[in-house]
């Protein structure tokens, strides 16, 4: 057996020597075993914060009707745990993740659009080549006839 022992009294699961097994009520559907010779691995699942308790292994005597309890037990507090929405928090984040990246996207924008117009208003240097178009340079060079 394995038994609920303080809180409230009760057996959970009762495997006997030719492996018939029975599980008892308050834990069908949550509860796994598997037997290997002697051992026995029992497997508790969707705890409830009733399912607080001590639980202990007892054995019926050959040709007795009462238990052998094992000295010492397995103590199994579930504590309740306030659940939070997640769907909320994800629509948060992505909201956040898009807000950057928009303001990243501005940034950039922002940056060419100044580097551009930086360059098309900016003083073009002269022509490095220059020809002296004076009247003095003129006169030199007309053809007199």
């Amino acid at each position: 057996y394995l038994l609920k022992t303080h809180m409230q009294p009760e057996r959970v699961l009762y495997v006997s020597s030719q492996n018939a097994s029975t599980i008892f009520p308050a834990f069908a559907n949550r509860l796994e075993y598997s037997k290997e010779e002697k051992k026995i691995l029992i497997t508790l699942h969707n705890l409830q914060k009733n399912d607080s308790d001590i639980y202990v292994c007892a054995g019926v005597l050959k040709n007795s009707t009462f238990l052998s309890v094992s000295r010492s037990g397995t103590m199994v507090l579930i504590k309740e745990v306030e659940q939070t929405d997640c769907s909320n928090k994800s629509w948060g984040i992505y909201g956040l993740i898009i807000v950057v990246a928009l303001l990243f996207f501005v940034l950039i924008c922002r940056t060419l659009y100044r580097v551009v117009m930086k360059k098309y208003f900016q003083k073009r240097k002269p022509n490095p080549v220059y020809e002296d178009m004076s009247y003095s340079s003129r006169c030199n060079t007309l053809v007199r006839t």
